[in-house]
């Protein structure tokens, strides 16, 4: 037996249950890992509380990502896996001390890294390097502009970005968001809820315009940082964490000579799988080489996961929420938390 956040119904976390459950062997092509941890982020919540535009049937595990130990595979699964330290992105797994993924899901992580900093790495810097290589084409010696710096794809994007040679700048709400920034990597940061935005991005990056605005973010922020735009600017559009779809002057694109991309980093991974992973494998040596540190805000034992998704919903915390459970015996020398 092991136990899992279950929600059988649309709701705030309160009303969610963590519950025992019989975990059934892997099937052909999966294998089944001992969760060492998950993350915890806004787009989790939403999806918990049917906010979000896919919603997965009832009943359902919260979470998307996480990482651990395998400990069992199925027919069609190498078994020297068994004992592998993975990373997995996979809706209805992350919430629960064992699942069940597709094995073609779970990716070894480098011996370096912990499994606190691999339960938040996959999702946002695999869709900040989508984002700026594929979508975006950056260049080194280009400026990009990260709205909400302080989350957790600005952040994945300023680490990104910089490792690639190019200038940041971040925005964010609050100071010690700001410092986060900074301390990812941004060579200068404004405040989002400046009256003189414009003015200040104008004046952090010497009086020019920016080549590249990563936006997770939407709503109000979008035309602005679109107005901020160079000739051949790119705005890369991620999300909408404001709540609200920006809607941007079209004739904006032509007097700028500008472009809006989408970024679906799930979509990007289904149609081009290899390149996916391929994107991974880059990360993980970026990761190596000093480039990539998830920043990790707090931790809490599983037992405590409303907190958990009250604090992600509420977006106050600088750096990464994460769920631990009990670390299980290793098959070989692993890392500990």
């Amino acid at each position: 037996m092991s136990r899992a956040v279950i929600i059988s119904a649309f709701g705030a976390p309160s009303t969610f249950a963590l519950e025992d459950r019989e975990l059934a062997p892997p099937g052909p092509g999966k294998l089944t890992i001992a969760v060492q941890a998950a993350g915890v982020s806004f787009v989790d919540v939403l999806v918990a509380a049917g906010e979000y535009q896919l919603k997965p049937p009832l009943p359902f595990i919260p979470g998307s990502e996480f990482s651990g130990i395998v400990t069992a595979v199925g027919e069609g699964v190498d078994p020297a896996r068994i004992g592998q330290r993975v990373l997995a992105s996979a809706f209805g797994a992350a919430f629960a001390e064992e699942s069940v993924v597709p094995a073609k899901l779970a990716l070894p992580i480098p011996q370096s890294m912990n499994f606190v900093e691999a339960a938040v790495f996959r999702v946002s810097y695999a869709t900040a390097y989508y984002a700026l290589v594929q979508r975006g084409q950056l260049k080194a010696g280009e400026t990009v502009l990260v709205l909400g710096a302080g989350g957790a794809v600005g952040y994945a994007a300023i680490q990104v970005a910089k490792a690639l040679g190019a200038k940041v700048i971040g925005s964010a709400s609050s100071e010690t968001k700001r410092a986060l920034a900074t301390q990812g990597g941004a060579f200068a940061t404004v405040d989002s809820r400046s009256e003189t935005w414009r003015d200040d991005v104008k004046a952090a990056n010497g009086g020019q315009t920016v080549d590249v605005v990563i936006d997770p973010i939407g709503g109000a922020a979008t035309e602005p940082a679109f107005r901020s735009l160079a000739w051949n600017g790119r705005l890369l559009v991620i999300g909408f964490a404001s709540g609200t779809i920006a809607k941007v002057p079209a004739n904006l694109a032509l007097l700028k000579g500008a472009s809006m991309i989408g970024v679906d980093v799930r979509q990007f991974g289904e149609f081009e799988p290899e390149a996916a992973t391929a994107n991974v494998t880059a990360l993980f040596d970026l990761y190596e080489a000093g480039h990539l540190h998830p920043p990790i805000g707090q931790t809490y034992p599983l037992d405590e996961f409303v907190t958990a998704m009250v604090e992600a919903r509420a977006g106050e915390t600088a750096g990464r929420i994460v769920l631990t459970m009990d670390p299980i015996a290793p098959v070989d020398s692993h890392p500990t938390l």
